[in-house]
């Protein structure tokens, strides 16, 4: 079966920028108060709930999945691009990095405690967004919990480029009441709302929503 010409473009683009996006996209420890939160917040729900693996999807460079990693959870990261996994592997050798799509991953039903998907779905076409949070679901055990955080809006972009490179991914930005319907869709039950207005480094709207899996009857 082909691979979705979305896909290509995602893992070719970030191949070409992985490089300058480590250069230019900050650390956690520069993220607003807000975001960090989230991120502490998922982590500790995690360990509340019991050991379990938390998967940060789309880790680029694996600064997030340190990150968690240092909140206590055991994290690993999946990214569709190449050149990012080498990169994240090279600067954080003690932690498991994997190529990877969202749209089908290769773990067993039930074998996650988390998911973490920070800024990774919006250059997914709305119309594969089930897909992708069908297999969020699959993965999480019962109780598991994802913390999704992206820009929100109504607009599909079109860029050319992208950290001062060439591109040919698209990004899609939903309403935040439609990522809400598209997650409990998937059998996921949002817990939390976090909206940002732009700020900071962020010129667009913003959002984060924690859903969780329900426990098994």
């Amino acid at each position: 079966m082909a691979e979705p010409s979305f896909l290509t473009a995602v893992r070719e683009s970030y191949d070409t920028v992985a490089a300058a996006y480590v250069e230019r996209v900050p650390p956690p420890a520069a993220m607003d108060p807000l975001s960090r939160a989230m991120l502490a917040g998922l982590a500790e729900l995690v360990r509340t709930a019991g050991p379990g693996l938390v998967a940060d999807l789309g880790c680029g460079p694996g600064r997030v999945t340190v990150h968690l990693a240092e909140l206590g959870v055991s994290a690993f990261g999946v990214d569709l691009s190449p050149n990012m996994i080498e990169l994240a592997r090279h600067a954080h050798p003690n932690l498991r990095f994997t190529v990877g799509s969202m749209t089908a991953l290769e773990m067993e039903d039930d074998e996650l405690g988390g998911i973490l998907a920070w800024y990774s779905t919006h250059h997914t076409p709305p119309q594969w967004l089930p897909a992708v949070f069908a297999e969020f679901h699959r993965t999480l055990a019962p109780g598991g919990y994802l913390l999704w955080g992206d820009y929100v809006g109504d607009e599909r972009l079109q860029p050319t480029r992208g950290y001062g490179q060439p591109v040919s991914y698209e990004s899609y930005l939903l309403p935040l009441n439609r990522m809400v319907d598209l997650l409990e869709q998937a059998g996921l039950v949002v817990t939390a709302k976090l909206e940002q207005e732009p700020g900071g480094r962020a010129n667009r709207p913003r959002a984060c929503l924690l859903a969780r899996k329900p426990e098994a009857p």
